[in-house]
C-alpha cells in the first residue's frame, strides 16, 4: 500500500475555475459534424437535423466552449461557402483529410447547434490560404448588428440578431509544415498582429488567440512562440498549446505520466512569453489557449493511414478509448486546473468520434467513451477556487520522464457553497495508495457528499455500441472524513473525485 497526503487552506488559492477550461472542438473532419452532431434522417434528429441524443450527451459532459471550424480544416476553409441555401453550396475538396466537404453545414447551422448545446463558440479564421479581409469579413457577418452587406445577408439568413462571438483564433498550427499556407514565425507574428489590429479596429472587445507551437516536440518549439509574441505581443490576448498523448512502445507507466509533460509544456510557454513580456517592458500577462489535446493513437494511425478516395465524413482517428486512457484524461484535467493562473481555456479535441468522448453510429446509437466520464465528473464538480497541493508521496521511474510523482492530485473550494473537491490520480501499476487529505483550516466538519473513482482490473476495457456502459465510475465507498483529515483508497491506474461539503 502506497502513502500520500497533502493539506488544504482556503487562502492558498491559485486562481479561480475558469469554466472555459471545459471546452471541446469540432472540426470538419472525418464524421465529427456529418452523422456527428447533425444527421438529418437519424430517428433521434430535430428540426434542424442535430441529434438529439448527441446533444444531451454534449451537456451531459458539461462542455462550456466550443472551437469550430477547425483545426487542419480552418486552413483551407472559405467560410461563403457554408451560407445561404443548402442547395446552393459548393462541394469542395477538403486538402486537410482529403475528404469532400459538402458544407451542409456551416455557420449558421453550426450557431444554431451551439445555441442548443448551451455551449459559446471559439471561432477559428482561416489565415492559411487567406488572411485579413477574411477575418474581417466573417467577423463581420458574425458579429456585426446590421447595416452593412455581410450583416443584412446574415439577417436574410434567418439570424436577426449578431451571433456575438467573443473569441478568435487567429488561425491554427502555422508552424507546421503539414498546414495549408504553412508559414515561418516572423511571417506567421506580422500576419497575426496585422489581423488582430483590424479586428480591434472593428470591435475593440474581442479576445484574440495567436498560434503557439502545434506540441512541444517541435523543433521550433519555444523559438516560435518568442518570435511570434515578439510581433504580436501587445494586439492578443493568448497564445495556443496543442499536446496530444499516446502510449509509446507498450511503455504505459510513462503514458500514465503524461501531464507531467503537459506541466512542463504550460510552464514553458509561460516562461517565453513573461520574456518576451519583459523584453517589451509590457505589464500585460498573456494567458495559454489549451485548444487541442487528448489522448490520440497517432503512431498507430500513421502506419495504418490510407488515404480516402474523395469521400463524405470518412472514418478518420475513430480511436477506442480503455481505462489508462480516461485515467490520463483525468490526470490532464488536473494539469490544466493546477494552471488556472495563466491557462484559461482549453478545449479537448473532438467532440463526436474524432478522438472523442462521444460516439456516434449513422442511425445507431451515441454512447459515452471511457474519457468521458473524468470530463463530465471535473466539469460539474470543479468551482470556486483552484487551490494549492503540495502532495507528498512515494514516486516510480519512467523511460520517458525519469522519477515522477506516483499520485497527482488537484482540489477547489466554492466558497458560496463551502464545497472542497479533490481530483486525484494513482499512477502505479500495481499498488493501491492510501491517501490523507488535510482540511482542518477550512474551519468547519465536512462529510462527503460525493465520491467516484473510475478503474478496473481490466486495463484495456472499453466503452462499445454492444457494451456502452463496460467502464463507468463507481462511488468510492473507503472515502471518509475525521477530526479535520480526509482519507480515501485509491485502486492502481485509478482517476478519483471527492466532493465534501460542511455538515
Amino acid at each position: 500500500m502506497l502513502h500520500a497526503s497533502f493539506r488544504l487552506d482556503p487562502t492558498f488559492t491559485i486562481a479561480p475555475v475558469s469554466r472555459r477550461t471545459f471546452g471541446s472542438f469540432v472540426e470538419h473532419m472525418g464524421r465529427c459534424v456529418y452523422t456527428g452532431i447533425y444527421e438529418p434522417s437519424h430517428p433521434t434528429a430535430d428540426e434542424d437535423g442535430f441529434r438529439r441524443d448527441v446533444l444531451a450527451l454534449t451537456r451531459e459532459l458539461g462542455v462550456s466552449v466550443v472551437r469550430y471550424p477547425g483545426g487542419n480544416f480552418v486552413s483551407g476553409y472559405r467560410w461563403e461557402d457554408g451560407i445561404g441555401p443548402a442547395a446552393d453550396r459548393p462541394v469542395r475538396r477538403e486538402l486537410a483529410w482529403h475528404s469532400l466537404e459538402t458544407n451542409e453545414v456551416g455557420i449558421d447551422e453550426f450557431m444554431r447547434w451551439a445555441q442548443k448545446a448551451g455551449v459559446e463558440v471559439m471561432y477559428a479564421v482561416n489565415l492559411g490560404t487567406r488572411g485579413v479581409q477574411e477575418a474581417l469579413d466573417v467577423h463581420e457577418y458574425l458579429n456585426h448588428p446590421s447595416g452593412t452587406r455581410l450583416s443584412d445577408l446574415r439577417r436574410t439568413h434567418g439570424s436577426e440578431k449578431p451571433y456575438g462571438i467573443r473569441m478568435f483564433c487567429l488561425g491554427n498550427e502555422l508552424d507546421g509544415p503539414w498546414q495549408l499556407g504553412h508559414k515561418t514565425a516572423i511571417e506567421y507574428g506580422r500576419l497575426a498582429a496585422e489581423t488582430a489590429r483590424a479586428l480591434r479596429a472593428a470591435d475593440p472587445d474581442v479576445e484574440l488567440v495567436a498560434c503557439g507551437s502545434s506540441g512541444s516536440s517541435m523543433p521550433t518549439f519555444a523559438a516560435w512562440e518568442s518570435q511570434v509574441l515578439e510581433l504580436a505581443y501587445d494586439e492578443v490576448d493568448y497564445i495556443s498549446a496543442h499536446a496530444y498523448y499516446e502510449p509509446l512502445d507498450g511503455d504505459l507507466a510513462s503514458f500514465l505520466a503524461s501531464a507531467v509533460d503537459m506541466d512542463h509544456f504550460v510552464e514553458s510557454v509561460v516562461a517565453t512569453a513573461d520574456s518576451v513580456g519583459a523584453r517589451l517592458k509590457s505589464r500585460k500577462k498573456l494567458t495559454i489557449s489549451f485548444d487541442e489535446w487528448n489522448v490520440w493513437y497517432l503512431k498507430r494511425w500513421e502506419a495504418t493511414r490510407k488515404t480516402s478516395e474523395w469521400a463524405v465524413a470518412p472514418r478518420v482517428i475513430e480511436d477506442c478509448y480503455n481505462v489508462a486512457d480516461a485515467v490520463v484524461v483525468g490526470n490532464l484535467l488536473i494539469s490544466l486546473l493546477r494552471h488556472s493562473d495563466r491557462v484559461t481555456a482549453a478545449c479537448q479535441a473532438q467532440l463526436v468520434n474524432v478522438i472523442a468522448p462521444i460516439r456516434s453510429e449513422p442511425g445507431g446509437p451515441a454512447w459515452r467513451q471511457t474519457i468521458f466520464h473524468p470530463f463530465a465528473l471535473t466539469s460539474r464538480l470543479a468551482k470556486g477556487d483552484v487551490l494549492r497541493v503540495e502532495l507528498r508521496g512515494p514516486s516510480y521511474e519512467t523511460a520517458r520522464f525519469g522519477t515522477v510523482p506516483s499520485l497527482d492530485a488537484v482540489a477547489t473550494h466554492d466558497p458560496e457553497s463551502g464545497d472542497v473537491t479533490v481530483f486525484v490520480v494513482n499512477r502505479s501499476l500495481s499498488e493501491p495508495a492510501d491517501l490523507a487529505v488535510g482540511v482542518a483550516a477550512f474551519g468547519r466538519r465536512f462529510r462527503i457528499a460525493e465520491s467516484w473513482t473510475l478503474a478496473d482490473d481490466d486495463l484495456t476495457a472499453a466503452n462499445t455500441e454492444d457494451d456502452p456502459d463496460r467502464v463507468t465510475p463507481k462511488p468510492n465507498a473507503t472515502a471518509w472524513v475525521e477530526e479535520g483529515e480526509l482519507h480515501a483508497s485509491l485502486p492502481p491506474v485509478s482517476w478519483t473525485a471527492i466532493r465534501l461539503t460542511q455538515v
